[in-house]
């Protein structure tokens, strides 16, 4: 991974990066659910220009995701983890969508930094599927090869801004209630 922008490079501490749709709600779902040990910035990837801007991200001619770029210490969290709860915190079975959102930006995606990483991740796309029963599960798997930044205002936003929109896809679900919304098994 070309490191042109997140997290200083640890020898302790990984990253895991997730496209989720809007990444002001991905970001607060994950500081909600593992709190203090996470660090998240919010930014782009999967993308063909260098450091993009929002508004360039949205027109959808960048190839961009909006992502949640996560810091965290597998001592603590698994990577296995984080896939799992990703698949239950957003609607992974919609094709770039999330709610009201729409465009390649808001596509569920998986951006792997390591080979071991690309292997969870392929596994769990094909592992959860009969959870979704016949709704296919869209998410797709990439490298992730740079990780922009999205600019300041976005960083941490519903903590900034507590009454911000927040995608009302972003909430935990438990895989009973996506066996009986989805009429999987």
């Amino acid at each position: 991974m070309v490191s042109a922008s997140g997290f200083a490079p640890s020898d302790t501490l990984a990253v895991a990066t997730f496209g989720s749709g809007c990444f002001w709600g991905s970001e607060k779902s994950f500081q909600k659910k593992f709190g203090a040990k996470v660090k998240t910035l919010v930014g782009y990837a999967g993308g063909k220009s260098e450091q993009p801007s929002y508004q360039e991200v949205c027109t959808g001619n960048t190839d961009h995701a909006e992502v949640v770029h996560i810091q965290y210490d597998p001592s603590e969290i698994s990577y296995a983890e984080l896939l799992d709860f990703h698949f239950r915190m957003h609607d992974p079975t919609t094709k770039n969508c999330q709610g009201g959102d729409k465009g390649t930006q808001y596509r569920s995606a998986i951006f792997y930094s390591t080979p071991e990483q690309k292997k969870l991740a392929e596994a769990a796309v094909h592992d959860l599927q009969h959870h979704f029963g016949t709704h296919q599960i869209s998410t797709t798997v990439e490298p992730l090869t740079v990780f922009w930044n999205a600019e300041d205002y976005h960083q941490k936003y519903l903590d900034k801004n507590p009454n911000g929109y927040e995608c009302a896809t972003h909430f935990e679900r438990t895989w009973d209630r996506i066996h009986e919304v989805f009429g999987g098994n």
